[in-house]
Formats: structure tokens, C-alpha cells, sequence
């Protein structure tokens, strides 16, 4: 039994272009290990390639070379194809593409009726997913009347009612409101802490990456950081380079550094980002 629930080996992968015989290369010689039970987010900005790696952890996409193991299957054998996507499931950034029924219970039982559960073990697991991410009294109601963060997460709910080990989420919040965001930033890593599922996060959000065990930075297709928050959010002018931007609380502490303090650049929450400016101006560092 492997430990690593998604195993990248030099992954290369080409788009075809549409419009003449060219390709696009997109990886080339990638490896990733996403360890069982972990939370991961990749970050980076729209066309790194984050997404185009997301779609190879459940097959729907497949390598031009290399391989793509998940939990030891590898996903270029298509008789490996169903039992892939049994483990793995994907959430997308816009809802409405993964919600096909008028009431809600009913979009959550869709995944397991066409996987053949029995009607019995069916009503368990949409009960248990819809108590997971918080709507369960809502499973009579129309999902088109939700809103964003809700419809969000109905389709995270209809995930987990085929009870996958991993859980891919590609741009998850990207439509949805603050409070949305919050929403369903709280459902996944309540999954991740209290069901032991693994959890990849795809994300350009830099704030969403705050509580997770790991965080990977992609820039044209390569892995340019990979390490824990702090440590990933600690390289400023890596970050910078990628034009992309850290945490506000690392932005803060950066800036006082540059104006002569010597503040640690790891505190990444609100509480810890005050803590360590206060400790450092009242003489305790």
C-alpha cells in the first residue's frame, strides 16, 4: 500500500493546437509526490499550468510522457480508469457546470446511483455529506436558488457521496463572494481534518493556502517553490519575481523589515502577523 496518494514521475504533457499543427508544451520532466491524508494547494497565476496538472490527477487528461500514478494505478491504463475516479474527485470553479438536478439530495445522489450503490447506502451517504459541508436542511430546495458558496458546496457534497480518498479543487472559490470563500475554505479542510481525506486546492488566492500542510508555487509549467506556508511565503522576492504576491500579513512584515525591523516573515495569520510586531517594538526581540 502506498503512502502517497498522487505520484507524478516526469510528467510532460502537450496541447494540440487548434488552429494549425503546432503544440503547446505545457510540462516537461514534472514530478510531484502528494503524500495520503495531506492538504496541498498549487498556486500560481492563470496559465502556469495548475489546472492542466489538476485534470491528470483523476485522467482527464493523460500524459504525452512520463506517468501519473494514483494510489498506485497508473492513469495512461484504462482499465484503471473507473477505480481512478472512484478515488479521486474533482470540484470545479463554476458550480453550476457540476449540478444536474432540481433539488438538492437528488444532485447529491447522482455519483452513487450511476456507480450502482444500493438505494439504502445511497440515502447514508447523502445525509452524511450534506451534515458534512453544512446542508443538510437544504437538501429539499432547488439549487439554482442558492447562492454561490451553497451551490458550491451541493457539488462538494455530490464529491464526497462517492466517498473518493482525494479530492481535487480546481479553482474552487474563484466565483464566489468573501463570505462564499469562507464557506467553502471551512467545508474542505473540515473534510481533510475530521475524514482524513486528501485534499488538493487549486488556487490564486494567497490567503486560502494560509492553513495548508503544504504549498506548491508553479510558474510555465514548472515547480519554482515547494514547502510549507511559512517557508514558501517567507521567499518574498521569488514570489515577486512571478509577479505574484504573498499573504497581507507577510506584505506587512516585509515592509517593516525593509524599513529596518527585524520581524520574522513566517507569521502568516492575523494573530501571529500582531504578536510578532508587538513582541518586536515592546523590546522582547
Amino acid at each position: 500500500m502506498t503512502d502517497n496518494a498522487i505520484q507524478v514521475e516526469h510528467l510532460a504533457y502537450t496541447y494540440p493546437d487548434q488552429e494549425d499543427s503546432r503544440e503547446t508544451r505545457v510540462f516537461e520532466g514534472l514530478d510531484l509526490t502528494v503524500a495520503q491524508g495531506s492538504f496541498l494547494v498549487i498556486l500560481g497565476h492563470n496559465g502556469c499550468g495548475k489546472s492542466t496538472l489538476a485534470k491528470h490527477f483523476n485522467a482527464i487528461l493523460l500524459p504525452s510522457g512520463g506517468k501519473v500514478l494514483v494510489y498506485g494505478l497508473d492513469t495512461a491504463a484504462e482499465e484503471y480508469l473507473i477505480p481512478i475516479r472512484r478515488q479521486v474527485g474533482m470540484v470545479f470553479q463554476n458550480p453550476d457546470n457540476q449540478l444536474v438536478s432540481n433539488v438538492v439530495e437528488e444532485d447529491v445522489a447522482f455519483a452513487p446511483e450511476n456507480l450502482g450503490v444500493e438505494p439504502a447506502e445511497i440515502r447514508r451517504r447523502v445525509d452524511e455529506a450534506l451534515r458534512l459541508v453544512g446542508m443538510y436542511d437544504y437538501r429539499l430546495h432547488a439549487p439554482h436558488l442558492l447562492s454561490g458558496g451553497q451551490k458550491q458546496r451541493v457539488a462538494i457534497a455530490g464529491v464526497i457521496a462517492m466517498e473518493p480518498r482525494c479530492i481535487v479543487l480546481d479553482e474552487p472559490t474563484a466565483m464566489l463572494d468573501p463570505q462564499g470563500r469562507r464557506e467553502v475554505l471551512e467545508t474542505i479542510h473540515r473534510l481533510n481534518r475530521e475524514k482524513g481525506v486528501t485534499v488538493v486546492l487549486i488556487t490564486h488566492h494567497m490567503r486560502e493556502a494560509i492553513g495548508a500542510d503544504r504549498v506548491v508555487v508553479m510558474s510555465e509549467g514548472a515547480i519554482i517553490a515547494d514547502g510549507t506556508p511559512e517557508q514558501v511565503f517567507s521567499q518574498v522576492e521569488l514570489l515577486e519575481s512571478v509577479q505574484l504576491t504573498v499573504p497581507e500579513t507577510t506584505q506587512l512584515l516585509y515592509a517593516l523589515n525593509r524599513a529596518g525591523a527585524r520581524l520574522p516573515l513566517d507569521a502568516l495569520t492575523v494573530e501571529d502577523c500582531a504578536q510578532a510586531i508587538y513582541r518586536a517594538y515592546a523590546g522582547e526581540e
